[in-house]
């Protein structure tokens, strides 16, 4: 086949040909959006589930539908030894100015930009490496306190005062949420939760591994009331082969019901695998259909890319006590371990490793599904380390 018109993506958040399986849940999102911008109490949304199962892609979604509903609509990622203040800053001046350039002279919309002015300048302090221009004075007194918890909130209202002043809605949508300290996502709950309180026209929408539903019920144990937590996974077995199937459908090729099975066995149905498999697979097969043998190829091309890429590059960030911690993990597969049956098979205490574990969960590569247990958040990490890390190492 021609690779130049290979119909498959396998990259981060790159959109498949084929969203497959997410329909509900954009749906939601949809019905969410909708309710806001109409002035209605909706629930925002904070997806949760492993790597590779799409969540970016989902936020881009959501983001091209709330674009579409008119809503002043920003994406921003967070990042590991980033705060939450200077991802923010920069997105909410954006919105404000937006609200502040339409038709009509708006006062709420000016106090809005000189509100967030007046939160720059009070995180300033602790932020030194925040940058805005903003040609206002600040509105002293509001948000400018330097305590994260009470700004913010006051800040979004402002934002939310101004949007509603506009006959506006705004969708701040946050990837990585699980990178936030514990003190940024208790602001950022609260902030919502006045919004909801006084149903401004600002819905938050995030993704995060996991530990974010955790995380989030730990900060404000109202969270669950200001959220609903949809579970991002794996697809199940007839959206995955559709996932593959209809998009070399689409150019007059088919894969054969067993190359089909044979890609859903290997990737376990997870969203950046099939495209993976997808992709080298029309890159070696010479004619339609695409049979087994091409796929079982295919199988040792992605993995070896895989391996150098996908998984090494989280590999690499380990420390050699964090690697033997995911190696004693990957002994069981990808199931959820005890913790007590991982420090029973390096020979340690459960006390003394918890610092490895806590390491490892901070930086995103397991989670805790229930008190005690542990499990990977990259799908088919324990197969990697079996193996990078035989057990004579």
């Amino acid at each position: 086949m021609n690779p130049l018109d290979n119909p498959f993506a396998p990259g981060a958040g790159s959109p498949p040909p084929e969203l497959a399986g997410r329909g509900p849940l954009l749906d939601e999102a949809r019905i969410a959006l909708h309710r806001i911008k109409a002035g209605r109490h909706e629930r925002g949304l904070l997806l949760v589930g492993l790597r590779g199962v799409g969540k970016t892609v989902l936020l881009n979604r959501i983001r091209e539908h709330a674009d579409e509903l008119g809503y002043g609509a920003v994406l921003i990622e967070a990042r590991e030894g980033s705060s939450l203040a200077e991802l923010l800053v920069p997105a909410l001046r954006q919105i404000l100015i937006q609200l502040d350039r339409m038709a009509q002279i708006s006062q709420k919309a000016k106090r809005g930009l000189q509100v967030l002015k007046g939160f720059f300048n009070g995180l300033k302090v602790k932020f030194p490496d925040i940058e805005i221009g903003i040609d206002v004075e600040p509105e002293a007194g509001t948000a400018d306190s330097g305590n994260l918890e009470s700004d913010l909130a006051q800040l979004f209202i402002a934002l939310g005062e101004a949007a509603a002043d506009r006959a506006r809605a705004i969708a701040l949508i946050i990837d990585e949420m699980q990178y936030l300290t514990e003190e940024e996502l208790s602001a950022l709950i609260m902030a919502m939760h006045q919004i909801s309180q006084r149903q401004l026209p600002v819905i938050l929408v995030g993704a995060g591994l996991p530990q974010l539903v955790a995380l989030a019920g730990r900060s404000k144990s109202y969270a669950e009331r200001l959220f609903q937590f949809p579970e991002v996974g794996a697809l199940d077995p007839s959206d995955a082969l559709r996932a593959v199937q209809e998009p070399v459908q689409a150019l007059g090729v088919r894969f054969t019901e067993n190359a089909l099975r044979e890609i859903v066995r290997q990737t376990r149905g997870y969203p950046y695998f099939l495209q993976e498999w997808g992709y080298q697979s029309w890159n070696i097969a010479g004619e339609s259909p695409i049979d087994i043998a091409v796929v079982q190829r295919a199988t040792e091309i992605s993995i070896r890319r895989l391996d150098a890429n996908f998984f090494r590059v989280r590999f690499d960030r380990l420390t050699p006590r964090e690697k033997r911690y995911l190696r004693a993990l990957a002994d069981a597969g990808d199931t959820t371990q005890r913790s007590g049956d991982i420090a029973e098979r390096l020979g340690v205490k459960v006390q003394s490793i918890a610092p490895v574990r806590n390491s490892l969960i901070k930086k995103g590569m397991i989670f805790s599904p229930a008190h005690g247990d542990t499990a990977f958040t990259v799908p088919l990490f324990s197969e990697f380390m079996k193996r990078f890390m035989p057990l004579d190492e």
